[in-house]
């Protein structure tokens, strides 16, 4: 008797195959498109094209897990703890806190801020976050301020912003929780609206992800 097995191997998502994507987060939100991508593809040409064709923050997001892990605090808890606590805000425009976390180089880099430079700190991060001893690694390896805001993620029931989005879409590929965004801006000065998001991730062959069919 004779068995055949089939093995079915799933394709690649965008993400795994380390391509940039488009989030939307959502109507009631920011209403914004970032560009996203896993920070292991965070190349030169990506930070380019970032910078380029989108033109917003290059951020890189982490999950609340490497957050613990690495003691990386959010700003705003910082801040409420000096003379000028009144600077950080109880909620923004859009809603609730900002995510954002310290602002990081890698020691190698020169200014921090050229392509090459922002690629090397996000890659650099990406590699020792995939390591033992992370956050010995971090403290040796990097310095703060530097040129790329780190994001700490919150719970994703609390927060829904790009920076829960994306490391949502991380966990969903089975990636490390490290994401790159970076805001779509407009030619009028403003954000690049849904549809203008969208023409743009169709005449690029990109997918783009809406925030609420997370």
């Amino acid at each position: 008797m004779f068995f055949i097995f089939f093995l079915v191997i799933k394709p690649k998502t965008p993400l795994q195959q380390g391509k940039p994507i488009l989030l939307y987060d959502s109507s009631g939100r920011e209403g914004e498109t970032d560009i996203v991508i896993h920070a292991k593809y965070a190349s030169p040409q990506i930070i380019r094209l970032m910078r380029k064709q989108a033109g917003g923050l290059i951020c890189l997001a982490v999950g609340e897990q490497i957050a613990e892990t690495l003691n990386l605090p959010h700003l705003t808890d910082i801040i409420e703890e000096t003379p000028l606590h009144e600077l950080s805000p109880l909620k923004t425009a859009y809603g609730d806190k900002p995510a954002f976390s310290w602002p990081i180089n890698h020691k190698d880099t020169y200014t921090g801020i050229t392509d090459e430079d922002r690629s090397l700190t996000i890659t650099r991060f990406q590699q020792i976050i995939e390591q033992q001893q992370q956050h010995e690694k971090f403290v040796k390896q990097f310095y703060a301020p530097g040129h790329v805001p780190l994001l700490c993620a919150r719970n994703i029931n609390h927060r829904r912003g790009h920076t829960e989005l994306s490391i949502e879409l991380a966990k969903h590929a089975h990636l490390t929780e490290c994401m790159v965004l970076c805001e779509m801006m407009a030619d009028d000065h403003k954000a690049l609206s849904h549809r203008e998001a969208e023409k743009y991730a169709k005449t690029n062959n990109l997918l783009m992800v809406d925030g609420e069919s997370i």
